[in-house]
């Protein structure tokens, strides 16, 4: 299973992908939803997007997991924030929303279905 991390703070950004790498899983970060998307074009193996909603350029986490959601459906997504909770109808169809502060393996726990939003 392969992670992509989207992530404007660093520090949360690299403790993120770090917790992931140590259980054994792949992880790779991107600062933007417009470098997230040239991530995804050049790593078909990805399957599964972790995205905070508020982040720096042309589009928010929301906007970013609607559109992978359009282009890659079988990708599994995660949206976070510490500012905001998004409604089931803002959420992407099959996608969780997990809390900031929060810990890795409530990440990996919504990957892997056990609180993936209907």
């Amino acid at each position: 299973m392969t992670f992509l991390i989207v992530e404007d703070e660093y520090l949360i950004l690299d403790f993120v992908c770090t917790e992931i790498k140590d259980v054994g899983l792949e992880a790779l970060g991107a600062t933007s939803a417009d470098e997230a998307l040239r991530v995804l074009d050049a790593n078909p193996g990805i399957t599964a997007l972790v995205t905070d909603i508020n982040m720096p350029g042309s589009m928010d986490g929301l906007q970013l997991a609607a559109e992978v959601r359009k282009r890659w459906p079988t990708i599994k997504i995660v949206v976070t924030s510490g500012r905001r909770r998004p409604s089931v109808l803002e959420l992407p169809r099959g996608a969780a929303f997990v809390p900031k502060p929060f810990f890795p393996q409530q990440i990996i726990d919504a990957v892997q279905g056990s609180h993936i939003a209907r």
